[in-house]
């Protein structure tokens, strides 16, 4: 998502429009209602500071690690067309000693962090009409949401008030200096591609995530490899195919993975699903640690991938949105140094 092209609300009025905005659509999302009013998300939240909002110091290693004493919170990570929210306590995070990349990596809360696209941060105690709803929001340099961490009913109020006591900034201005996104290089044209370097390259990976330093070193788009590559490797799909996958895995009570991410954060989910549904065109997971909701409509392409590793074939399905944007991913459930499941690699081999 990239900076609102209209002419912005100027920053003063912002949030009078939003409460303006609540009034006339009371359940109106803070991304929808961004879009509405022609501000980043993150500036419609921080047009809240001094009402119910703090801006807290964007010292992200050492606030991450006091995330552990809220004890269970739910983890959201979205994009555009999907939200991936998981419960559980976040725990077990590593940081690289460059500060620029971190892991949680548990059971419950799985997360990989690119930080260094981190930008703002702001403690948020707003009163819904489901009561009071505290979260820690994080932003980029474009004002646009990258995770949210929101409390339960379980959570740690006192460790959330010293969090918010602590890492409180000097900078309590409603005024954010956001910074407009680079201009992505184009990927090359589909003919002066070495489809002979993709596909030779492709079946020398011995771990999924030498996938995009492939993609780095040719230069291409990850759906113009898919395209390219052959079947072997890469299959389209029907959209549909997706959640008639899901349902087959919930039938089965097959555990499997759920990627979901944006530029600046991917979160995971691995175990059975149970409970899904279909509100109108969004197809949704509704466990009690485990929601997931897909804007199905958003689904450009789906793909089914094989990318060889020392552990076998790894099979995925992948949706894309239609600027080749990666929605989720979708694998049966394993760690590394175990095969692929076969009973996933029937289910996923036989969508069509």
């Amino acid at each position: 998502m990239s900076l609102p092209t209209s002419e912005p609300t100027s920053t003063n009025n912002v949030f009078a429009a939003w409460q303006q905005l609540r009034l006339e659509t009371p359940h109106i999302r803070a991304r929808e209602a961004a879009l509405q009013l022609h501000v980043s998300e993150a500036e419609l939240v921080a047009s809240r500071l001094g009402t119910d909002v703090i801006r807290l110091r964007p010292e992200w290693k050492v606030l991450l690690s006091e995330l552990g004493n809220l004890g269970r919170i739910m983890a959201l990570t979205r994009n555009e067309y999907c939200v991936h929210e998981r419960k559980g306590p976040y725990r077990e995070l590593a940081v690289s000693g460059n500060s620029r990349m971190g892991l949680v990596v548990s059971p419950d809360i799985d997360l990989r962090l690119f930080l260094s696209g981190w930008a703002f941060a702001f403690a948020v105690d707003e009163v819904t009409s489901r009561g009071l709803l505290r979260s820690l929001q994080i932003f980029d340099a474009q004002g646009v949401a990258i995770h949210k961490v929101y409390l339960t009913e379980h959570s740690n109020i006192k460790a959330w008030t010293a969090l918010k006591t602590r890492f409180k900034s000097d900078d309590q201005d409603s005024h954010l200096e956001l910074v407009p996104l680079k201009e992505q290089p184009l990927p090359c044209a589909d003919e002066a591609v070495d489809t002979e370097a993709l596909r030779s390259g492709w079946a020398e990976l011995r771990d999924t995530h030498h996938f995009h330093a492939l993609l780095q070193r040719l230069g291409i788009a990850r759906t113009q490899a898919l395209r390219l590559a052959g079947t072997q490797w890469a299959e389209p799909l029907s959209s549909s195919a997706l959640p008639r996958v899901m349902e087959a895995a919930a039938a089965q009570q097959l555990p499997i993975m759920v990627f979901v991410g944006n530029r600046h954060c991917i979160q995971i989910h691995t175990g059975a699903i149970t409970t899904l549904k279909w509100v109108d065109t969004w197809f949704n997971v509704l466990d009690s640690d485990f929601n997931l909701h897909i804007q199905t409509s958003g689904i450009h392409t789906l793909w089914r991938v094989r990318k060889p590793s020392v552990d076998g074939v790894i099979t995925s399905l992948e949706a894309y949105d239609n600027n080749g944007e990666l929605i989720m991913q979708l694998f049966g459930a394993r760690k590394p140094g175990q095969p692929e499941l076969t009973q996933w690699t029937a289910l996923a081999e036989s969508a069509q």
